[in-house]
């Protein structure tokens, strides 16, 4: 949903910074937030911003991420062609940065000049010439609150833990960082959600670090890497070995998805490696890798051997929380377990004992 507020004249902006102090000069201490209700004043205006501004050709499509940093001190990326992953994929970015002041972040960059409050940026060019408003957007995985697949096994739905080893969860049942599943899966598709949480006065491997690791062995980061480059450490990255085509981590506190295809490395009967694992990656339903072939483990992962492990939410001493998580065992066993029992219920389906057809329709 979409909202727009009253533009605000140039007038009534150089009279407020005549009085008004920048936030950053109120010191905050820099808890990781994990819910609304506890935010600081910074977090509404962060968030990301959508529509056109004047161009030589007529307009112009930009996106604008715009990024808490702590006590007060905003950076911002400006997308030209919409925002990542909807409009823009790669070409030209532009970093800006500013403060809050009161109730409005003032962005400079680029030859622009932008006033940003809690639903809307107003573009001004550096001279001060008013040029166009856009609107603050929320925008939501397509595969947000999936339902679980045909022959799915639901890991987590909020009711029970016991497909994970030393679960834990909160207040809200929803599953805590530092876990594995009790099983382990050769070939899968895995469906995850995930929520990071608000710390905007930390930086880098330090803000909102987790992770999915695929066999224990091969880790999809997990990151508040909103606004950032998409680097091979950052959200959506194959930790260290590949970046994501595309960043398109959203802000902390949204809810977030992975949905991830798996295929293990296969071995020969003396234990050698003779095919990679595969992968493929949605990030909020964008695809960020495409059937890569892992050459090896990632970071601190297991080493590879034919063995399946089981699947880890990483612990990285930062509250993450997961909800929704589903997966389809694509094993060739399973495949196959799957498709006889098909064919059989198919081919013969007089065969089901009249009591259990009964048992079925109550």
């Amino acid at each position: 949903m979409l909202r727009m507020s009253t533009q605000m004249s140039i007038l009534s902006i150089l009279l407020m910074m005549t009085v008004s102090t920048p936030a950053s000069a109120q010191r905050t201490s820099d808890p990781a937030v994990t819910e609304i209700a506890a935010v600081d004043a910074d977090f509404e205006f962060q968030g990301e911003f959508y529509g056109s501004i004047p161009s030589s050709w007529g307009s112009q499509t930009v996106g604008l991420q715009v990024i808490a940093q702590g006590e007060g001190a905003f950076d911002a990326v400006l997308y030209f062609g919409g925002l990542p992953g909807y409009g823009w994929t790669s070409g030209s970015k532009y970093k800006l940065s500013g403060e809050r002041f009161g109730d409005y972040v003032d962005l400079r960059g680029n030859g622009y000049r932008i006033f940003v409050d809690s639903h809307s940026a107003m573009f001004h060019s550096s001279n001060g010439d008013p040029l166009a408003q856009v609107v603050k957007v929320h925008r939501a995985s397509p595969t947000l609150r999936a339902p679980p697949e045909r022959g799915a096994k639901v890991l987590f739905d909020g009711t029970s833990t016991e497909h994970f080893k030393d679960a834990r969860i909160d207040y809200r049942w929803l599953l805590m960082e530092g876990t594995e599943t009790t099983e382990a899966y050769r070939d899968f598709k895995l469906h995850v959600e995930f929520r990071l949480p608000y710390m905007p006065n930390s930086r880098g491997q330090k803000r909102a670090n987790s992770g999915v690791y695929l066999q224990s062995r091969y880790e999809v980061q997990i990151l508040d890497s909103f606004g950032l480059d998409g680097k091979v450490n950052e959200c959506g990255a194959l930790y260290k070995l590949r970046r994501p085509n595309v960043n398109v981590c959203l802000p902390p506190l949204q809810w977030q998805t992975y949905d991830i295809e798996f295929t293990a490395a296969r071995f020969d009967d003396s234990g050698r490696k003779i095919r990679n694992a595969r992968v493929s990656v949605w990030l909020n339903g964008v695809a960020v890798h495409r059937d890569f072939a892992l050459p090896t483990k990632t970071g601190a992962g297991k080493a590879e051997t034919p063995i399946p492990l089981p699947t880890k939410l990483q612990d990285h001493h930062n509250p993450i929380r997961f909800r929704n998580i589903w997966i389809v065992d694509r094993s060739p066993a399973a495949t196959a377990k799957a498709a006889h029992r098909s064919t059989t219920v198919a081919e013969a389906p007089n065969q089901i004992p009249p009591a259990a057809q009964s048992d079925r329709l109550q």
